[in-house]
């Protein structure tokens, strides 16, 4: 693969900006005025995976949180900013949490290489491999093995997602956004939907809660 050097960079953006004023004078002044995406992006850091290349999407469509193997951190409050801020002030539509094959985080989770900080993010992926140990390592290659770990992970990543408050909250308003679990294959550049049933980590709503906001309807009404 050939690598573009720092001053190539600034060429291509000033090709690229041409390129679009030639197609529409009226593209950047539309780009500037506000952004409304429709999807939040939930996605690893890996350098391969430029989604708007994937999805053939536009700046302005995808609002993206990336991070080394797509975890949905509860503890991460920069995740939990970016989540918040999407729902709430950009009021997406669709959550799209995607993992991918071939990824070095998961490989770092299953096979134990790293140290320092490394070592702890990927060690909730390796708590997921040891979880589902059995059913992993029956598969007959280390390929297989290691895609089936990123598909895990994807799907342990959703559920974490319905166990922030921000999704407690707008699922309790009905207000909530789709969410879909996502992998992407780089040996073929297709996305796989993994079809990730959601229903059993959404709020159901308690009889005796019920009960209690009846009792205070019909007291208020007294």
């Amino acid at each position: 693969m050939k690598y573009n050097s720092i001053y190539e960079l600034f060429k291509n953006n000033q090709a690229w900006v041409a390129e679009k004023l030639a197609i529409d004078p009226t593209y950047f002044e539309e780009l500037s005025a506000g952004q409304t995406p429709p999807f939040l992006y939930i996605g690893c850091s890996d350098s391969r995976l430029a989604l708007t290349s994937f999805t053939r999407t536009e700046p302005g469509e995808l609002f993206v949180h990336r991070n080394i193997a797509n975890q949905v951190s509860l503890t991460d409050i920069n995740f939990l900013a970016v989540l918040e801020y999407a729902i709430l002030h950009l009021k997406v539509e669709h959550i799209i949490v995607c993992g991918h094959y071939d990824c070095g985080g998961i490989k770092a989770a299953l096979e134990g290489r790293t140290i320092g900080i490394l070592d702890n993010w990927v060690n909730p992926i390796r708590e997921l491999y040891l979880e589902k140990q059995e059913e992993i390592d029956v598969l007959p290659t280390r390929e297989e093995r290691l895609n089936r770990l990123s598909e895990i992970n994807v799907v342990a990543q959703v559920k974490n997602l319905y166990q922030t408050s921000i999704m407690r909250q707008v699922l309790h308003e009905r207000k909530a956004p789709m969410v879909h679990g996502w992998v992407l294959d780089i040996r073929t550049g297709l996305i796989k939907d993994l079809k990730v049933s959601t229903v059993q980590w959404q709020l159901h709503i308690c009889p005796l809660l019920l009960e209690f906001r009846l009792y205070a309807m019909l007291k208020n009404e007294s």
